[in-house]
């Protein structure tokens, strides 16, 4: 010990020792700092696995995923912290899962833009109007030209009645003004043919909401019927575009069971406008289920209105259309149903009429959808099945688009066969 202390009193033995501090310092100095990074370098982003918090109420917080904000940066880190940061290899992914974005909707078109290119579209594939000028820009109209003219109208399902009716009218009118002028004959075409297809008939559809017992606003329904190959899911979903551009909540419900693609097809319509779709996990389900369904969490959410699409059934296959009377029945216990529309093709003329009987028999038909009557060879179905029926044709499809459907407009409908 005395030689150690005879060594620190001198100069040398001075300057031994300040070394041996500062490195000791340095070497506490250098472990601090790494105890520090080490315990920052994995922010936690998560508290999965952790407990709800308990309140005195007995209710609970739950654990939550935390995100950074957009647009804030890391946490403060020591200098160097920072610099041994940049020698950490990025990991191969985010560490944080982005946020899945809601998909962009579609915005349908506005009725009154629809109702205008439907309309131009309507009078560019008049065949119609086509057959009937041609037999009017002759003149001095024969017998011979008459009955040419009955035929095409007889040719374009208007049916026996109405055909009957509109050239008896027509010819009346021709006698009393002893007119052969073409143009003013065609005048006298349109006016009476607009006469049978009816512009007084209330062709609005009844969205008003019922009242429920307690006071509140049920939500209006609406159920599709018609038979295989109409075109009814494909309806529905234009039919949920219109009401959707008009600013109402709208839910659909798939009870047609028997396809397994209707349902899938029918949420797809959905998806587009941000509308939901009450469906069953099993096919083969009672439809009529499903529309007690959909009609229920339409009443739970409030929405303004629920779209139910039914199973094509062949109107001559009884069991079908009793079932179908059940569905309606069973919707009815939940709401009033406001509306049951018939999708019926125009291309099958008088083929459509029976079809549209039965269906009125089995739930009371309150309106007519046209699909296809692009091909408006068979235009005259629009009177037909408004006389057999006594209902009105409501809405028209005129092509495949998802905005190929409108509101009908029968003044637009006569001019676009008279001047085609």
């Amino acid at each position: 010990m005395d030689a150690i202390m005879n060594f620190l009193s001198t100069t040398e033995g001075i300057v031994t020792a300040l070394v041996i501090v500062v490195a000791v310092i340095a070497m506490i100095g250098v472990a601090i700092g790494r105890r520090s990074r080490g315990s920052s370098a994995t922010p936690t982003t998560s508290d999965a696995g952790m407990e709800p918090t308990v309140l005195e109420d007995d209710s609970t917080i739950p654990s939550v995923e935390t995100h950074p904000q957009e647009g804030a940066g890391p946490p403060a880190l020591a200098d160097e912290a920072v610099a041994d940061a940049k020698d950490v290899e990025e990991p191969a992914g985010e560490l944080l899962a982005p946020v899945d974005e809601a998909p962009a909707l579609d915005v349908p078109e506005s009725v009154p833009s629809r109702m205008e290119r439907l309309r131009s579209r309507l009078a560019r594939s008049g065949s119609i109007g086509a057959a009937l000028l041609s037999v009017l820009s002759r003149g001095d109209l024969s017998a011979a030209d008459w009955e040419e003219m009955e035929d095409s109208l007889l040719m374009a399902d208007l049916g026996l009645e109405a055909t009957e009716e509109l050239m008896a009218a027509l010819r009346t009118r021709v006698k009393v003004t002893g007119t052969q002028d073409p143009q003013q004959v065609k005048g006298y075409l349109a006016e009476e043919l607009l006469a049978l297809v009816g512009p007084d008939m209330d062709r609005r559809l009844n969205l008003a909401r019922p009242a429920a017992e307690d006071g509140s606003a049920l939500p209006a329904s609406v159920l599709m019927v018609g038979v295989n190959g109409t075109g009814k899911t494909t309806t529905v979903g234009k039919l949920a575009r219109i009401l959707v551009a008009e600013d109402k909540s709208v839910l659909l419900g798939a009870a047609d069971t028997f396809r397994a693609a209707a349902a899938d097809q029918l949420a797809t319509w959905g998806e587009r406008v941000g509308v939901d779709v009450v469906r069953s996990d099993r096919e083969g389900a009672d439809p009529a289920s499903v529309a007690f369904d959909a009609v229920r969490e339409g009443v739970s959410r409030g929405v303004d209105v629920v779209l139910v699409d039914t199973a094509g059934r062949l109107q001559n296959k009884s069991t079908l259309m009793d079932e179908l009377g059940k569905v309606k029945r069973v919707m009815e216990r939940q709401a009033p149903v406001n509306e049951v529309l018939l999708v019926l093709d125009a291309t099958t003329g008088q083929n459509g009429m029976r079809q549209a009987q039965v269906f009125a028999e089995a739930v009371g038909v309150t309106g007519i959808v046209l699909t296809k009557l692009d091909g408006s060879a068979k235009g005259g179905i629009v009177v037909s099945v408004q006389r057999e029926l006594g209902v009105p044709v409501k809405f028209v499809g005129l092509g495949e688009g998802v905005d190929d459907l409108a509101p009908f407009d029968p003044a637009a409908f006569v001019d676009a066969i008279v001047n085609a």
